[in-house]
């Protein structure tokens, strides 16, 4: 008898067992698949977040954002995605969700101060970066102070965050082509030319800097074309920009021969330099 209980106890121990493996083993695949998933979420975010129709990803993060509200991922997927398809009041709104999870960054608030400034809302993009502890030191962060710093005309202080910003990238042409433009409306010529000129050495295609540099010359009564690299298409273009600042500083004749030179240099119909030719001549 106690030998048939022994074997029952057995028995019974074996199939609890069985069934403790059983269930251990469907949570661990169970485990397995959601991690398959979140991998595959991630993987698939990145993809959307680079496609080459912006609003695609909209659609996108909109539909999985309804799924998971408090997934902050999805959530900053829209966001981003938004600022790229210009959508920037959307995009604002959306980054003013993000940083309402309690998994939000620092940097998730410095991309909200960027769209705000995008949407026009200055004074909110200020109060939003002042919010955000001085310890968080990037780039984007510093780029913005200068931005709001330049929209107030305090231009020590711009000044000072244009020059902490240029040290916290391996990419300072953008934001050394924005000093220079900020120097340039300030009428500080000759620093304007020697910022632009430091943008064109870090990116010799960034073409907003070599036009940025022709103003600040015609802007000293100098129409020569700077020493920069250029196709013909873009030496015709900065001929009719310094045509237009020799126009502007009163040297008509100047101008109007940098119009005929752009006329002639450009591989196509240079439309613009024509009209503002014949107007002149008119």
């Amino acid at each position: 008898m106690r030998h048939n209980s022994v074997l029952i106890a057995l028995f019974a121990g074996a199939t609890l067992l069985s069934a403790c493996t059983e269930k251990s083993g469907e949570e661990t695949v169970e485990r397995a698949f959601q991690d398959v998933n979140v991998i595959d979420d991630a993987n698939l975010n990145d993809v959307m977040l680079t496609v080459g129709d912006p609003n695609e990803a909209v659609t996108y993060f909109q539909r999985v954002v309804t799924e998971q509200p408090k997934n902050v991922e999805f959530n900053r997927g829209l966001a981003l995605s938004l600022i790229r398809a210009k959508r920037y009041d959307e995009g604002a709104a959306a980054w003013q969700r993000t940083v309402a999870l309690p998994a939000a960054t620092n940097d998730d608030r410095v991309e909200l101060a960027d769209a705000l400034i995008r949407s026009g809302d200055w004074a909110t993009a200020e109060k939003t970066l002042t919010a955000i502890p001085p310890t968080h030191e990037t780039f984007k962060r510093y780029r913005l102070e200068a931005i709001i710093a330049d929209s107030k005309k305090q231009w020590k202080k711009a000044d000072s965050f244009y020059e902490i910003a240029v040290g916290l990238t391996t990419s300072p042409a953008p934001v050394l082509n924005n000093w220079g433009y900020s120097k340039l409306t300030r009428g500080d010529y000759k620093d304007a030319e020697r910022l632009f000129n430091s943008a064109i050495a870090q990116d010799p295609s960034l073409f907003t800097a070599k036009n940025n540099l022709v103003l600040a010359r015609g802007a000293q009564r100098n129409y020569n074309l700077p020493v920069a690299p250029m196709d013909q298409t873009e030496r015709a273009q900065l001929l009719h920009t310094m045509a237009l600042s020799a126009i502007k500083q009163g040297d008509v004749e100047t101008g109007k021969g940098l119009l005929r030179e752009a006329i002639d240099t450009h591989p196509q119909h240079f439309e613009a330099a024509s009209r503002s030719l014949a107007a002149l001549e008119a």
